[in-house]
């Protein structure tokens, strides 16, 4: 973007008049030729020195408030516009060059002479998503409208707004790494272990390691460690498979794909499990897993970019086999209702991987495809299974979005009072 302000004229009959008066004043001299050669002249040359002096004096400052970018949340921005010399700016129009969709900010507003204009502008992060804030444009002019003036302002930022988390408290993991979880198996022998400990009950422990003392003394449920019996990792699967997805824009199988596996993602992290990711996508995801702050940000932003590829399921199950240990749970988020890929799921079922697979159900999101048609071999295979139709995230307490937003109740009086607000109120400059 060219940085320089660039003055146009708006039409070239001013200046084809100007030049027929001069050459009639020269050729026969009239006193109505030179009146309206000093009124056209002078409006020529007085819109040019207007719009100059306010290509050297007007700018914009743009600020932005919030540092989150969570789709749902609210983004909010501060615009000063500013003249330093005494030309007023009669018109202003400012022009917003940000990427993010449904996000529009631009608006026409004017400034004074030596003296400043600001506000305030709201949006709604609603896709997720690498996009740029700014740059910005701004176009003016002089009164009379001869001359028109454009000034681009370079200063822009990447944002990146990662999927939405949510509470998903219906969705129980199948654990690994412990003798006795996950599937039992009647042939295999069971390895002795001791005691090291207890911890909080989380969703998926099996009820029989409950350490019912522990239990009682604290009234919450407690679970006991074991010595030399780690815990599984976690490897998310999702199917980004273009030929199985349904669904259109926000209400599509890979976005509520997405979704599950943001929130899953977290919900293993703060449970201090080691958590990876694959994805088919078109560029495909690989995350091996790992328990850390940087992992989750990691993930997120793999999912906020992750688009519908063309690799199918089976062959990323049969490519992940090698690395998956016999202690890892996987967690196989799909809307593919065709069963072909169980037969690539049986290897990593044999050696004692513990699947858990989520069904986006397709008739729900506007698809053909029945989910009651590949439950049967889930059921026989004894393969913990969950169906998740479109309204499963509509829930009320499902939606996301609170950063940036402010909440209030009514006094008997009748005022407003905030009981929550966002932590995060300082500005920080887009450069």
């Amino acid at each position: 973007m060219n940085t320089e302000p660039r003055i146009h004229l708006k039409s070239r009959l001013l200046p084809a008049l100007v030049i027929i008066l001069i050459a009639l004043q020269i050729f026969a001299p009239y006193d109505g030729w030179l009146i309206l050669l000093v009124g056209l002249g002078g409006a020529w040359l007085s819109g040019y020195l207007w719009v100059h002096i306010l290509a050297k004096n007007l700018s914009i400052h743009r600020e932005m408030r919030y540092g989150w970018a969570q789709v749902g949340d609210r983004l909010e921005e501060r615009f000063t516009l500013t003249n330093h010399n005494w030309v007023p700016a009669l018109w202003v129009e400012v022009i917003d060059h940000t990427s993010m969709p449904d996000y529009q900010v631009s608006r026409a507003t004017g400034v004074g002479g030596s003296s400043t204009n600001r506000w305030i502008t709201q949006g709604v992060c609603n896709q997720r998503g690498l996009f740029t804030l700014g740059p910005t444009s701004l176009r003016s002019g002089d009164p009379l409208g001869i001359f028109s003036l454009e000034i681009n302002d370079p200063k822009s930022t990447n944002l990146m707004i990662t999927p939405p988390i949510v509470p998903l408290p219906s969705i129980e993991v199948a654990p690994g790494g412990r003798s006795g979880e996950g599937r039992p198996k009647p042939d295999a022998p069971e390895q002795t272990v001791s005691t090291s400990g207890v911890r909080q009950y989380v969703a998926g422990d099996s009820l029989r390691w409950i350490h019912w003392r522990t239990t009682a003394r604290r009234n919450e449920l407690y679970v006991r460690l074991f010595e030399g019996t780690p815990a599984g990792d976690w490897w998310i699967v999702l199917d980004m498979d273009q030929s199985v997805q349904v669904g259109e824009g926000q209400n599509a199988t890979q976005e509520h794909g997405i979704i599950l596996a943001a929130s899953l993602a977290d919900r293993g992290l703060r449970t201090q499990r080691s958590v990876g990711l694959v994805a088919n996508s078109q560029e495909l995801v690989w995350l091996p897993p790992k328990q850390s702050d940087a992992q989750r940000w990691e993930i997120l932003r793999a999912l906020a970019l992750a688009e519908p590829g063309h690799r199918s399921l089976s062959d990323l199950l049969t490519g992940i086999k090698p690395s998956l240990g016999k202690d890892a749970s996987l967690i196989l988020i799909t809307p593919d209702m065709s069963g072909k890929w169980i037969e690539a799921l049986l290897p990593l079922y044999w050696v004692g991987v513990v699947p858990t697979v989520l069904l986006l159900d397709p008739i729900s999101f506007g698809g053909t495809d029945r989910v009651r048609d590949i439950l049967p071999s889930l059921i026989d295979l004894g393969i913990a299974h969950y169906v998740i139709p479109r309204e499963f995230l509509d829930r009320p307490e499902a939606r996301p979005g609170q950063a940036g937003h402010w909440e209030w109740r009514v006094s008997p009086s009748g005022r407003a009072i905030p009981i929550s607000k966002p932590q995060d109120m300082s500005w920080r400059e887009i450069a």
